[in-house]
Formats: structure tokens, sequence, C-alpha cells
């Protein structure tokens, strides 16, 4: 069976790649460049909403289409910027620009630093159904950058147990403790059951 990933992130796809046993494709490698819609209100809506949309379009009954929503939420901004993580400053940012306008929405507050976390959402989508499930990594964000490494917010959030943000921190060690991979350690047996 293939495995496809409904995103088009580059960084979210190498994520997988790197996390899953399987061969994963991204569903623009087969279908071209798809605009999905996400208004849902939640993590578990939009993952689903990529997730059944790139399954009916695939009209290959024997694909698995797995996809998945995330974002970081920061409760001293009320949650922001939560579901909007990927379009905080506008629907056309970068990565670099969502990160700067949350450092300075931290900065404004007064303070160096303040709890934050991390959601992941993965959908995946079959003949035999529907599932989704979650993983979560706590931490701080900070009112600065420090590291190259990663992707969107990395460079300002610290995880629990660490000195270091997750630009700072080697590969090997963010894929073993983030919300994704915490995610995809509860998706994979469910991918594997649906394999047979």
């Amino acid at each position: 069976m293939k495995i496809v990933l409904a995103t088009g992130n580059k960084g979210k796809l190498r994520e997988f790649q790197n996390m899953c046993e399987a061969e994963v494709v991204a569903f623009s490698e087969i279908l071209g460049k798809i605009e999905i819609v996400e208004d849902a209100d939640s993590f578990k809506g939009n993952a689903l909403i990529k997730a059944r949309t790139i399954y009916e379009k695939l009209k290959d009954k024997n694909a698995i289409v797995v996809s998945d929503d995330s974002g970081i939420s920061v409760p001293l901004l009320g949650g922001i910027p939560g579901i909007y993580s990927a379009r905080y400053a506008g629907e056309e940012a970068t990565d670099k620009e969502n990160l700067h306008k949350l450092v300075e929405a931290v900065k404004a507050q007064g303070v160096e630093k303040t709890p934050a976390y991390y959601t992941a959402a993965i959908a995946i989508v079959s003949r035999h159904g529907e599932y989704v499930v979650h993983g979560w990594m706590h931490g701080e964000v900070l009112s600065s950058t420090r590291g190259e490494k990663g992707f969107g917010y990395d460079p300002m959030f610290v995880p629990d147990g660490y000195d270091t943000t997750l630009g700072e921190l080697d590969d090997e060690v963010k894929k073993s403790i983030s919300h994704r991979a915490k995610a995809l350690a509860l998706a994979k047996p469910i991918i594997k059951m649906l394999q047979r």
C-alpha cells in the first residue's frame, strides 16, 4: 500500500520520511499542486480535511493518506498562534516572518521567556476508515532566537528538560522528543495494521 503524505511542507515531508520505515510520497508528486482550505477550528479538524481531500482525489483504494496539522501555542498570548501557526504573519508568510512576529509578540509582554507547547495531530485516511492521534511537546518560547537548525518556530523554543532551542539541537535528539515524533509513534501501529 502506498503512503501518501498530504502536505507540501518540505520540512514535514523530510521528518516523516526519516521517521517512517515505509516509503512516503508527497501528494504533489502524484496530483500536482492542490490548494486545500483548512478552515476547521482544531488541529484534528484541519488534519482530517487535508487527508480526506487527498484521499478522494487520489481515487486509489489502496492508498493510505497521512496528514499532519501542527503548531505552537503560547498561553500568555491567549494560545496564539495555534492553528494559525503556518500563516501567523499572513497567508504567504515565510517561516522567518512567522517566527519574528511571535518573537515580537513575546517581547511586547515584557518577558524573556514563557511557557508554550507544540501540538501535532496526525490523521490517517484509508478504505478502512479514519484515525487521528495527537502528540505534544512542552517547553518555553524565548523573546529571541538561537540556532539555525530545524524550521518554523524551532529557534525560539526550548523543550522541557533542555537549555537549548530546537534550532540548536541535533536532528536525532529533536526527532526523539518532538510532538510529531510522539504522534507518529502512535500512528505507526495504525499504519502497519492498515498495510496488511
